[in-house]
């Protein structure tokens, strides 16, 4: 069984790895963070800090931020990992770049070390190759903002062992997660695949006039939405009844949009320079005020999401 309090190794200070840093810091852990350039380092523990600070607001976190980011270390020398049993890559999706980063790290961690890589649809066994103890290396799918959500994904690949994911959840279960356990290796895990479906057929709608994205989105918000953190589909049928939606899918999946390439409406508003609220440019309209509204309002959703979260657990069995 792990050392619950033991010190966790990080790559990659970006916007996820910072926040992944502030789940594992807000969980009591020591963290040793690699990055490419120590140039990083200020920018990152100044949003690291922020993130801190509205986990104290919100009371997730009873220490002083302050005090909590003192027990971060930011390297870019890897041999500062050695003897960290678990290290979690967080850089960009990139095949080659994340398996030079776990040959780096072989070179200083102990063979029985996990590896944890934060990627969103590259299957696991393809990222195994190479490396001189595969069986030790996951995907460890997290969601944004990954120091408030409960939700993560552990994935095995070809080559994991079952024990190093059940080692893993159980740590992370200790950082208020509630992940779940893809036993087989798959293209974009669960949610993923389950919501690039959805977004496909909303697409679809719009691009052929059946419906505004704004009407897409208030019949989801207010549908899926409503039920979602409550209930998986699964569970959501058992409390519905289940025999409709036999009868249901039999009439409507052979209608439903089987595309294969990625949607026009999609390629457009992208190649328009389109980033969303980031850059203020997205399927809706802002300005730099209302973009930083909508930012703020998604951090005091998703801190409220939590709480609902954690009032309604469904971790137990019975």
């Amino acid at each position: 069984m792990m050392i619950e309090k033991q010190r966790i190794g990080t790559v990659g200070l970006g916007l996820m790895g910072s926040s992944i840093a502030t789940c594992i810091l807000a969980a009591g852990h020591e963290v040793t963070s690699l990055v490419k350039n120590l140039e990083e380092r200020e920018n990152a523990l100044k949003r690291i800090l922020v993130f801190l600070k509205e986990m104290y607001a919100e009371g997730l976190l009873k220490e002083i931020p302050e005090a909590v980011i003192q027990r971060i270390t930011i390297t870019d020398d890897v041999s500062l990992l050695a003897g960290h049993e678990v290290v979690l890559e967080s850089i960009q999706e990139s095949v080659s770049d994340k398996k030079q980063i776990f040959q780096s790290l072989e070179t200083v961690i102990s063979p029985t070390a996990i590896i944890g890589s934060n990627t969103s649809a590259i299957p696991v066994s393809i990222l195994q190759g190479e490396l001189k103890y595969p069986q030790r290396l996951l995907g460890i799918h997290w969601a944004e903002p990954a120091h408030i959500t409960r939700f993560m994904e552990v994935i095995c690949g070809k080559h994991s062992e079952a024990d190093y994911a059940n080692r893993f959840i159980v740590l992370a279960e200790t950082w208020g997660k509630e992940p779940s356990l893809l036993k087989k290796d798959i293209r974009g895990f669960i949610t993923n695949r389950i919501m690039y479906a959805m977004l496909r057929e909303a697409f679809y709608l719009v691009e052929n006039e059946y419906a505004t994205v704004e009407d897409v989105d208030r019949s989801l918000r207010n549908d899926m939405g409503y039920w979602m953190t409550f209930a998986g589909p699964f569970r959501f049928m058992d409390l519905t009844g289940i025999p409709a939606y036999l009868t249901v899918m039999e009439d409507l999946a052979p209608d439903l949009n089987r595309a294969v390439q990625s949607p026009d409406l999609l390629r457009k508003i992208v190649g328009n320079g389109a980033k969303g609220i980031s850059n203020a440019n997205g399927f809706y309209p802002y300005t730099t005020e209302t973009a930083a509204r909508w930012e703020k309002k998604f951090i005091e959703f998703s801190y409220d999401i939590r709480r609902l979260a954690e009032k309604y657990s469904q971790t137990e069995t019975e």
